[in-house]
C-alpha cells in the first residue's frame, strides 16, 4: 500500500465521496483519481520515466494534488519548490535537483520565458492555468520557448484514463523536499513511498482522523507540515480537504462556517492573526473538534487566549523535514501540555541525547534524534551532509530538548540559536515566552548578538499592538521581573512586522542581517 494506491482504493470502493473542496467546486475521489490517471499519461508520453525528478512551482490549487499523485504514480519524484521564492532561490532547486520538467503556475509564465534555456535538464515546462488569459498567452511566446511550453490542462483532456502504476519499491524516492535555508543553502530531504505513506497513516491514526473530517488546507501545500497532515493524511483515511488558495483570516473563518470543517491545522503565527482578527465570532470555529499547530513553537500565551475565545483544544506537534515530517504530537486521550509538543506518535521513537549521542536521563536538556519509517534515506547528492544528519539509523534534528517522566517532550530551541551569555546558556525560546506574555506585544524574537563583555548578549525584536504605550525601559523592567539577570535582553528592536517564511516561520538569520546592517 503507498499513497497512490490507497487515493485509487477510496475511488474504487467509494467513488462519490468528495476529496477536496477548491473555490466552491467538489471533486469526488473517482474524479481525483481519473484526473491523476489522464495527468500521468500524459507526462509519460513527454518522456516522463520512473526515476525522473519534476519541480513543482504551485501553491494551493487542484493542480498541486492532481500533479503529486500522477508524478508518484508513474514512478517519478515530485520536487516541491515554493512558488514566491526569488529567481534565484528557485534556480537554484531546479539545478540542484536535475528536474526534467517543472509544472508552474501561470502567474510564474514571465518566469519560465526567461529560464526556458537556462536550465539544460529541463525538457518541459507544464503552466496551469488560473485566468483566461493564459491560453493567449502561451500562444503568443517566442517559437523556441513554446516549444517547451505545455498546457496543464491541455495534457489532462489528451491523457487516458484508468492507467496503471508503475510498480515501485517502497524505499524508492516519491519526493525531494528542500529545507527551507533558514541556516544556509537549502538540502534536498529525500522521502520515500514508505516514509510519506508510513507518516501520513500514523499521524491520521494518532489524531482519530476519518472518513468523515472535513480539513482546511491553508498552510501552503507545497511544505511538508502540510503535505502531511492536511494532504496525505486525509486521502489515506478518505477524508475531505477545503483547500484554501490563501490564508485570510476572513476567508478561513468563512470557509470553516460554511463546510463546517472538522480539523483545522496552522502554525503559530496564524493562530496569532485568527485570535487578532478583529470581526472573529466563535461561533465560526464551532465544527472544529481538533486544532494542530506545528512548524514552529506555539507560544503558551497565545495557545490559551485562542482556546479560551474560540472553545477549541489546540494539539501542538512536531516535525522537521527530513522525518516527514511528524515525530511527536500531544495526545487526544490523555492529558494535552502546554508549551509540550507531546509524545511520540505510532512507530516513531524521539529520545534526548548529549554531545556523544548518549542517552539522557529526564528533565536534562540534550539534542532531540528520531528513528523511524518516517525519516529520510538522505540528502539528494550529499553524502556527508547525509552522514552528520543520519547516524546509526538515528535522524539528529539540530533541536535541543527535554523529556518528562511522562514521556512528553519539550522544544527548548535550535542547538544553532543557543545564545551563551557569560558563559551561561540562554534559550531564545524562554526569553520570547515571557515577552509574548506581555500586554502590549503581538509578537517577539529574541538573537544573540556579539558582546565584549560577555562574550554574546540577549537581543529582542518586538511588535507592539496598536496604540500600545510599552518602550524599551517598560519592557526591560517587565523582563527583569520575570527572567534571570543574564538572560534579560540588553538591547529591544521594535518592528512593524518580524521576517518570516511561507509557513511563518522568523527568520533569524534575517534579523541578525539587519542588525548587522
Amino acid at each position: 500500500m503507498n499513497l497512490v494506491s490507497r487515493v485509487h482504493e477510496t475511488a474504487t470502493t467509494q467513488p462519490g465521496k468528495i476529496a477536496y473542496h477548491f473555490m466552491g467546486k467538489d471533486t469526488s475521489y473517482a474524479e481525483f483519481d481519473q484526473s491523476v490517471s489522464m495527468f500521468a499519461s500524459s507526462l509519460q508520453s513527454l518522456g516522463i520515466e520512473k526515476g525522473d525528478n519534476v519541480a513543482f512551482l504551485l501553491g494551493n490549487t487542484p493542480h498541486f494534488l492532481i500533479a503529486l499523485y500522477a508524478t508518484m504514480k508513474i514512478g517519478a519524484t515530485a520536487v516541491p519548490v515554493n512558488p514566491i521564492y526569488t529567481p534565484d532561490e528557485i534556480s537554484y532547486i531546479i539545478h540542484n535537483s536535475d528536474a526534467k520538467a517543472v509544472i508552474a503556475l501561470d502567474l510564474l509564465l514571465p518566469l519560465v520565458e526567461q529560464a526556458a534555456g537556462a536550465f539544460p535538464t529541463v525538457k518541459h515546462y507544464v503552466i496551469c492555468e488560473t485566468v483566461p488569459e493564459t491560453p493567449a498567452k502561451i500562444a503568443a511566446l517566442p517559437k523556441a520557448v513554446k516549444a517547451k511550453v505545455r498546457s496543464f490542462t491541455q495534457l489532462i483532456a489528451a491523457g487516458k484514463s484508468g492507467v496503471e502504476p508503475i510498480d515501485v519499491d517502497k524505499n524508492e524516492t516519491a519526493v525531494i523536499l528542500y529545507t527551507s535555508g533558514t541556516t544556509g543553502r537549502p538540502k534536498g530531504a529525500m522521502l520515500t513511498h514508505d516514509n510519506l505513506y508510513s507518516n501520513a497513516r500514523d499521524v491520521a491514526d494518532y489524531l482519530d482522523y476519518s472518513e468523515s473530517d472535513r480539513i482546511v488546507a491553508t498552510l501552503p501545500v507545497f511544505h511538508v507540515f502540510a503535505l502531511t497532515v492536511v494532504v496525505n493524511a486525509p486521502l489515506v483515511k478518505g477524508a475531505t480537504i477545503l483547500l484554501a488558495p490563501r490564508f485570510s483570516p476572513a476567508d478561513i473563518f468563512s470557509l470553516v462556517k460554511e463546510k463546517q470543517a472538522t480539523i483545522f491545522a496552522a502554525v503559530p503565527t496564524m493562530y496569532n492573526f485568527l485570535y487578532q482578527f478583529p470581526d472573529s465570532n466563535p461561533e465560526d470555529f464551532k465544527s472544529v473538534r481538533i486544532a494542530i499547530s506545528g512548524g514552529s513553537s506555539l507560544p503558551v500565551a497565545l495557545l490559551h487566549n485562542f482556546e479560551e475565545k474560540f472553545d477549541v483544544r489546540i494539539s501542538e506537534g512536531y516535525g522537521l523535514s527530513e522525518a516527514s515530517p511528524v515525530t511527536c504530537f500531544n495526545p487526544l486521550d490523555r492529558e494535552r501540555i502546554p508549551g509540550s509538543i507531546g509524545t511520540s506518535i505510532i512507530n516513531v521513537e524521539n529520545k534526548i541525547v548529549n554531545e556523544l549521542g548518549e542517552e539522557l536521563p529526564d528533565g536534562e536538556v540534550g539534542e532531540l534524534i528520531v528513528r523511524g519509517p518516517n525519516v529520510m534515506k538522505g540528502y539528494y547528492k550529499m553524502p556527508e551532509e547525509t552522514e552528520v544528519t543520519i547516524r546509526d539509523g538515528w535522524l539528529y534534528t539540530g533541536d535541543m530538548a527535554r523529556r518528562d517522566e511522562n514521556g512528553y517532550f519539550y522544544i527548548v530551541d535550535r542547538k544553532k540559536d543557543l545564545v551563551i551569555v557569560g558563559g551561561y546558556n540562554v534559550y531564545p525560546r524562554e526569553v520570547e515566552e515571557v515577552l509574548f506574555a506581555h500586554s502590549d506585544i503581538v509578537e517577539a524574537a529574541v538573537i544573540g548578538l556579539p558582546d565584549v563583555d560577555f562574550g554574546e548578549a540577549v537581543h529582542a525584536f518586538v511588535v507592539l499592538k496598536e496604540g500600545a504605550t510599552a518602550n524599551e525601559a517598560s519592557i526591560t523592567a517587565y523582563c527583569a521581573d520575570r527572567l534571570a539577570k543574564y538572560k534579560v535582553p540588553k538591547r529591544i528592536e521594535f518592528l512593524d512586522e518580524l521576517p518570516k517564511n511561507t509557513t511563518g516561520k522568523i527568520l533569524r538569520r534575517s534579523l541578525k542581517e539587519q542588525v548587522r546592517i
